[in-house]
Order: C-alpha cells, then sequence, then structure tokens
C-alpha cells in the first residue's frame, strides 16, 4: 500500500489559497454548531471539584469574585453544596437544561464561531501548502510529511486564537454575561498583564500540536487505505468521513489528559485573584497534572473522555469531509471555467 492517497500528491493543484480558505470556513462553522453541546459538558465535566474533604477550610469562587467559606468538622452538616457536580455525560446534560435553560449547551458559541474562522484557515490552508511542498522534499520519506505539516500547522493557528479559546471555556465553565467575564479578564489582565490572555497555551499545544501530527498521519493512511480497497480514483465523501472520524478518535483519547490540564488553568483565570495567589502555582503544565492526581486520583486525567470522544470523532468527521467535498467543488469549477475559456 502506497503511503500516499491517489490525489495527495495534487493537493492544493487547481484550487487558490482563497478557494481553500472559504472551503475550510464553510465546514468550520457546521462543525462549530453540532458540537458546542458537547464541548460545553465536557468542560463542565473537567472543571468540576471533587467534593470537599472533611476537617478542612475552603475558600470557593465561582469565577465571578464569589467567596464562600465552608468549614466542615466531623460532626457539622455541609451548608454549602458545589454547584454543578455531574454524575456522568448525561447527569450533565440533563442538569444544564434543566437548570439553566436549554440555549445554555450553546454557551460561547459566538467566540467559537469567531475563533473557528481565524484557526481554520490558518490551520487547514498551512497543512496543505506545508505537506505539498514538504512532500516535494522528503522524497523516499514523503509518507511522514503530514505529520510534520500537522504539527506545524497546528502551532501557528494554536498560538493566534488561544485568547479567544480561553473567553470560550470561560463562558462554557460557568453561566455568566458577557459584560462579567469583560470585567473579569480586564482584572486579570491588569493584575498579571497581557500574557494571561495566553494562560493554558502550553498544555494546549502539547493538546493539539501531537493530536494534529497524529490525526493527519492516520488519516492520509486511512484514506489512502480505503481508496485503495474500494478501488477509488478519487476519495469519496463517506472515504473521508470515517477516515476523518476513526483518526480524531486515536488522536483524542490519547491527548485527554492535556486537555484536562488546559481547562483547569483557563478556568482558574480571576480565582487566583480571588484567593490572592499567584499564576506561577499552576505554571507548569505537569506540575497542575501532579497536582490533579493528587488531589482527584488517575482517573481525573481523563475527566469528560466519553463527550470528548462523541465530540471530536464527527466533528472530525465533519470538517474533513467538508472540506474536501469543497475542494473537489472548486477544484471541478475551475477545471470547467478552464475548459470553457479554451473552447472560445
Amino acid at each position: 500500500m502506497s503511503g500516499q492517497s491517489p490525489v495527495s500528491s495534487s493537493t492544493v493543484e487547481g484550487i487558490t489559497p482563497v478557494q481553500q480558505m472559504v472551503a475550510s470556513c464553510s465546514g468550520a462553522v457546521l462543525t462549530s454548531l453540532f458540537v458546542t453541546p458537547l464541548d460545553v459538558v465536557k468542560i463542565r465535566l473537567q472543571a468540576q471539584k471533587n467534593p470537599f474533604p472533611k476537617g478542612k477550610c475552603f475558600v470557593y469562587c465561582n469565577g465571578l469574585m464569589d467567596h464562600i467559606c465552608l468549614c466542615e468538622n466531623g460532626n457539622s452538616r455541609v451548608w454549602y453544596k458545589v454547584p454543578g457536580h455531574f454524575s456522568g455525560t448525561l447527569d450533565a446534560f440533563v442538569q444544564i437544561v434543566r437548570h439553566e435553560g436549554i440555549k445554555s449547551l450553546w454557551s460561547g458559541l459566538p467566540p467559537t464561531l469567531v475563533m473557528a474562522v481565524p484557526a481554520t484557515v490558518i490551520y487547514f490552508t498551512c497543512y496543505d501548502q506545508l505537506c505539498a511542498a514538504l512532500r516535494l522534499r522528503m522524497g523516499d520519506r514523503a509518507q511522514e510529511a503530514p505529520l510534520l505539516a500537522g504539527a506545524l500547522a497546528r502551532v501557528g493557528s494554536a498560538t493566534v486564537i488561544s485568547p479567544l479559546e480561553l473567553i470560550r471555556t470561560k463562558l462554557q465553565s460557568q453561566k455568566q454575561s458577557y459584560g462579567e467575564l469583560t470585567t473579569l479578564i480586564g482584572s486579570a489582565v491588569k493584575t498579571e498583564g497581557w500574557l494571561s490572555l495566553w494562560r493554558g497555551l502550553g498544555p494546549t499545544l502539547l493538546r493539539d500540536v501531537p493530536f494534529s501530527a497524529m490525526y493527519w498521519y492516520n488519516y492520509e493512511l486511512g484514506k489512502s487505505w480505503l481508496c485503495e480497497r474500494y478501488n477509488a480514483r478519487e476519495p469519496t465523501f463517506s472515504i473521508t468521513f470515517t477516515s476523518g472520524a476513526m483518526s480524531g478518535s486515536i488522536a483524542a483519547v490519547v491527548t485527554l489528559p492535556f486537555d484536562v490540564v488546559k481547562t483547569r488553568r483557563q478556568v482558574e483565570l480571576g480565582e487566583l485573584q480571588a484567593k490572592q495567589m499567584s499564576s506561577g502555582l499552576s505554571s507548569s503544565t505537569f506540575s497542575v497534572m501532579s497536582r490533579i492526581v493528587a488531589q482527584d486520583g488517575f482517573s481525573s486525567l481523563f475527566a469528560g473522555f466519553l463527550p470528548r470522544l462523541i465530540k471530536v470523532a464527527p466533528a472530525c468527521a465533519i470538517m474533513i469531509s467538508t472540506y474536501e467535498f469543497g475542494k473537489a467543488f472548486f477544484r471541478k469549477h475551475n477545471q470547467e471555467r478552464i475548459s470553457g475559456t479554451l473552447r472560445t
């Protein structure tokens, strides 16, 4: 089996970069509308705290500067219960809809859409251009081009949209207005500087770069294998959809712990000021990971496993199949236009 699909060597031929951008944006909008509820549930599950142990006093902050001190001794009764403690994915769906309304499942959709456009344009366009260039230069190792191209493209897009993802995470982790969020972020910037807007970039890169590398490598291999299996000269919609879903699922499971760390760090924005703590206490990705394991157990690194898997598989499938369909549409349109021009 060849390492390239029948069309991989001409991925960017026949269409312009602008057409690539349009094809990727259409997929980004559809994907965002579909997976945002699953993203909300995943973030709620990852951000929630475990029940308070006995004999300790806590200061609780919900991100809106509210302070509640809980002192629970052996014989005292709990007078404050952590809101939104969900037992699982389905329970999270039910409680969010029951207490906050069904619209809350689409919390953070506006910044998600705003984030999706530049992120997708940068990511997919850079990947195609880089992959085509690397294949020409890597010779016998051209099969590994998607691995490197996917990683490099993700570094650029993740860095650009990191502040928008932080805003989306805060909106999805708790129900709050844009005015309250603006006040919160303004306070954080004043206290910690503009770099606070890139909180969580480290674990985001640790999550997304290997995810992207694994995703594109497995996607190209899967697409090539399916094309050969079904004797298809061009990858069909079902082939790209299946390849995207399978490769996305594998990458999602491997990188989930870094997704949990990223969520915890971004939700901390504002809480650290309320507790008068330095952000340096959780600046290291692996120190945060160690703290999560010590406090909540090893399984907490895989919090939100089911909603992330349910989200990523169809999201990757919808995104890549829509993108490939859009590129094929523009490629055909350009060929017909060239043919018509030659005839005249």
